[in-house]
């Protein structure tokens, strides 16, 4: 159930295809079917880093049982090239939020996931 938020200062030519873009990476860097990965890609023209307007990111990762020390520091490596590739935005210019927010604080179809796959 991989949830991502990315807010951005650099305005790409067509959002829709580059969210796309980015929710097919992101299945495939957390190792989950797209099926089930969220992705939202937000313009910010006055989104701020270090006091500059020069390219910058922030992205906000929510997922359910693979957030750890080990895991985060390959995701992180992954993303942020990402960033530089697809946005130009260098390694010290983004800041990426891992949270892992627990099975009954995400709710789907009615319920949270507590309920659907059990006290985890």
């Amino acid at each position: 159930m991989p949830n991502l938020k990315l807010e951005t200062n650099v305005k790409v030519d067509d959002p829709k295809a580059f969210a796309s873009e980015l929710s097919k990476f992101a299945a495939e860097t957390l190792s989950k079917p797209e099926r089930v990965v969220s992705v939202s890609y937000t313009y910010n023209e006055t989104l701020t880093f270090a006091g500059s307007f020069e390219p910058a990111c922030t992205l906000t990762l929510i997922s359910l049982n693979q957030l750890n020390t080990e895991n985060n520091e390959l995701f992180s490596k992954a993303f942020f090239h990402f960033f530089q590739e697809k946005l130009g935005v260098s390694g010290d210019r983004a800041y990426i939020t891992f949270s892992d927010p627990g099975w009954s604080f995400i709710g789907y179809k009615g319920v949270t996931f507590n309920t659907i796959w059990g006290s985890k």
